[in-house]
C-alpha cells in the first residue's frame, strides 16, 4: 500500500502553497510547522520571510491564511504575536488519517527516498574472553538502529568485527598444541554456552600462569605467533578451535539478549589478514602514510600530544606488526569496494573516538570515502552503577553481562508474579524474560548513545516512569480490552466530535513515521524510545478520561476501540524495532 501523507506534512503543504503565492518572490518556502500547546500547530516561518522581503509579517501572516481553504483538513487559523500562525486540525481529519495509516502493516509510515546500504559494525566481542558489561552498549544500540534503518527501507549489512587475531593467540594455541585435549567435548553432547566459557577461561589462566613462569614455553609462544600470522596449517586449525568455542558462548550471550546473530555477519580481524599488506603498500604508495622510525604513520596536524607534537595513526609498527589502524582501513576497503556500501557505522565506545577520527580521515585522504560515502562513530557513554562510577563487581571487577541479565530476569519476575492474574508458572517464566530482557534494553536505549548511564535495575523494572515494562503494561491493557469487547469491533468513525484526550493521541500517532525517519536520518534510537513512551502516557490519560467499552454509543465505542488498537499496534511496531518484546498479557 502506498504512504499516507501525515497531517503534518499535508498542513505543511498547503501553507507552503499559500506563502508561495502571498510572496513568489520566495520560491518553496519552508513554514516551520511546529508542534505547539496554543493549538495543534504553529508555523513560524513567516517572520523570517517577511524580514528578507522588507515586509510587515503581521501583515503577510493575514494574506497567507486567506489563501488556505479551512474546512476539511484545517479547522481553523489563528494570527498570533508578530506573526506566528496557530492551526488546527479538524477532528475528522484526524481520524481518516489515522484510518487510512492503519490499512497497511506499516501503519502507512513511507520508505526513504534516499534508502542506500550502509554496513553497521556492532555486538563486537573478543574471542577467549568473557563478555562483560561493557559489551551491552554495542550491541543493544547497533541492533535497534539495524532495525530502525532496515524498517526506513535501508539495505544493511550486519558486521561483527570480533576480536579474533592477535599475541595473545599463539600462548593459547601453544598451551594447547602441549594438552590437547583442553578443549574436547563429550562424543554428541551439546555444549551451553557457559560450559564454553568455563573451558575458555581454565585454558587462558593455565596457559597465562605458564607463559609467566617458563621463559621456554614464553619463547615457543612467541613463535607459535609468527606461525599464525604466516597461515601454518596446524597453528590456523587450533585457532579455530578458540573461534569456534567462543561463539557457542557467544551466541549463548546474545540468545539471552534476544538478539539474532548470523554466523556470515561475523568478520573479525583475521577476516582482513589477505588485505593488510596491500593497504598498507596503497597508503605509502599515495604519500598517505610515512615511514617514521621505521614505522607507517599518518600524521594530523589538528591531532597533538601533551608534548605538543602530532599524534600519529600507526598503520605498521617498526617490528613490522600490523595495529588496529590497518585493520581498519582494510574493513572500509572491503565494505566500500566490496559490500558496495555508501554508509559505515561504527558503534563503538565513546574513549575510541580519536583513533576513528583519524581512521576516517585516512581512509579519505587514501581516496576509499568519498562524498559519495560517509563513515559515522556512533559512540556510546559508559554504564554506570547507582553512585555513578563505571559498574563494578563488589570485589571491583568487571561485572558478568550473562549475570547482569539473569538478575533482570529474576527482578522481572517478582514484578510479572505480584500483578498476574491469570498466568501459569510457565508463562510468568517466559514474561519475566521479556520484561526483564526489555528493561535492559530500554534503559539504555532511552538515553542517548553519547551520554553515561546509570544501571539501576530496581528502576529499569518499575510499573511507573520511563521504563519499558510500563510501555509493556499499556500494551497488554489494550489487548485485555480488545479480548473483552465482544461483537464490537475497532472502526473508524470520522463522523464523530473528539475528545481533547483522543486528539492528543490521534495528533501523536501521526507522527510516528516522521519520527522514525528522524531517528533512522540521526541515528538516534532513544528519539523512537521517548516517543513511545509519550504515547503511552498520552494513551493512560486517554484511557482515564475516555470509557471505552462504556462509551455513550456504540459508534464511540468502535471508534475507540480503533484508538486503542492503532495505539497497540504503534507500541508494538516501535518496541520490535527497539528489540523489545510486547506480551499478550501481563
Amino acid at each position: 500500500m502506498a504512504s499516507v501523507p501525515s497531517l503534518a506534512s499535508s498542513v505543511e503543504q498547503r501553507v507552503s502553497d499559500a506563502l508561495a503565492s502571498a510572496l513568489p518572490e520566495a520560491g518553496a518556502a519552508d513554514p516551520l510547522l511546529r508542534r505547539s500547546d496554543r493549538a495543534d500547530f504553529q508555523a513560524n516561518g513567516i517572520l523570517a520571510l517577511a524580514k528578507k522581503a522588507k515586509a510587515n509579517p503581521r501583515e503577510l501572516a493575514t494574506t497567507v491564511v486567506e489563501g488556505i481553504p479551512t474546512g476539511d483538513l484545517i479547522q481553523e487559523i489563528e494570527v498570533s504575536g508578530p506573526g506566528f500562525l496557530n492551526i488546527t486540525i479538524t477532528d475528522r481529519a484526524i481520524v481518516e488519517t489515522l484510518a487510512a495509516r492503519a490499512a497497511d502493516d506499516r501503519l502507512g509510515v513511507p520508505l526513504s527516498p534516499t534508502a542506500g546500504t550502509t554496513v553497521i559494525d556492532y555486538a563486537q566481542p573478543n574471542v577467549a574472553k568473557e563478555m562483560h558489561v561493557g559489551h551491552l552498549r554495542s550491541a543493544v544500540i547497533g541492533a535497534a538502529m539495524v532495525e530502525i534503518l532496515e524498517f526506513t527501507g535501508e539495505t544493511v549489512v550486519r558486521r561483527h568485527h570480533i576480536g579474533d587475531w592477535g599475541t595473545q593467540f599463539g600462548m593459547l594455541i601453544q598451551y594447547l598444541l602441549e594438552h590437547p585435549h583442553e578443549l574436547d567435548h563429550k562424543s554428541g553432547e551439546e555444549v551451553s554456552g557457559e560450559e564454553a566459557m568455563s573451558n575458555l577461561n581454565r585454558l587462558y589462566k593455565a596457559s597465562r600462569a605458564l607463559f609467566d613462569s617458563d621463559e621456554e614455553f614464553k619463547t615457543r609462544a612467541r613463535a607459535r605467533v609468527v606461525d599464525l600470522q604466516a597461515g601454518e596449517p596446524e597453528t590456523l586449525a587450533l585457532w579455530q578451535r578458540f573461534v569456534d568455542e567462543s561463539k557457542i558462548y557467544f551466541y549463548s550471550v546474545f540468545n539471552k539478549l534476544d538478539m539474532d546473530i548470523q554466523d556470515p555477519d561475523v568478520v573479525g580481524e583475521s577476516g582482513y589478514n589477505d588485505m593488510l599488506v596491500e593497504t598498507c603498500k596503497l597508503l605509502e604508495d599515495s604519500g598517505v602514510a610515512v615511514r617514521s622510525n621505521g614505522a607507517l604513520c599518518v600524521f594530523f596536524d589538528e591531532y597533538k600530544g601533551p608534548d605538543g607534537n602530532p599524534t600519529p595513526l600507526i598503520v605498521q609498527k617498526s617490528d613490522g606488526g600490523f595495529g588496529y589502524a590497518a585493520t581498519d582501513l582494510s574493513a572500509i576497503r572491503d565494505r566500500v569496494g566490496a559490500l558496495k556500501a555508501d554508509t559505515l557505522i561504527y558503534v563503538v565506545d565513546a574513549r575510541q573516538s580519536l583513533h576513528f577520527k583519524m581512521v576516517f580521515e585516512t581512509a579519505r585522504r587514501a581516496g576509499w570515502l568519498t562524498e559519495d560515502t560517509k563513515a559515522v562513530q556512533l559512540a556510546f557513554g559508559t554504564v554506570l552503577g547507582k553512585d555513578g562510577k563505571p559498574f563494578k563487581t563488589r570485589e571491583g571487577e568487571t561485572v558478568r553481562l550473562v549475570d547482569l541479565l539473569d538478575e533482570a530476569i529474576d527482578r522481572a519476575a517478582a514484578v510479572v508474579r505480584e500483578k498476574a492474574q491469570d498466568l501459569s508458572e510457565s508463562e510468568i517464566a517466559e514474561r519475566a524474560v521479556q520484561v526483564g530482557i526489555g528493561a535492559v534494553k530500554y534503559a539504555d536505549l532511552s538515553t542517548s548513545a553519547a551520554r553515561d548511564y546509570k544501571f539501576d535495575l530496581d528502576q529499569m523494572v518499575s510499573l511507573t516512569g520511563d521504563t519499558s515494562v510500563y510501555l509493556q503494561y499499556a500494551y497488554a491493557r489494550i489487548q485485555s480490552i480488545l479480548r473483552k469487547a465482544g461483537d464490537a469491533k475497532p472502526a473508524a468513525r470520522p463522523e464523530l466530535a473528539l475528545a481533547p484526550s483522543e486528539r492528543a493521541l490521534g495528533l501523536h500517532l501521526d507522527g510516528f513515521g516522521e519520527l522514525l525517519g528522524e531517528a533512522a536520518s540521526e541515528y538516534a534510537p532513544h528519539k523512537l524510545a521517548a516517543y513511545l513512551y509519550q504515547l503511552a502516557s498520552l494513551y493512560t490519560t486517554f484511557y482515564s478520561e475516555c470509557p471505552v467499552l462504556k462509551a455513550e454509543t456504540p459508534e464511540q465505542v468502535e471508534n475507540r476501540l480503533f484508538l486503542c488498537d492503532f495505539t497497540a499496534r504503534t507500541l508494538s511496531k516501535g518496541m520490535s524495532l527497539l528489540g523489545i518484546r510486547t506480551p499478550e498479557k501481563l
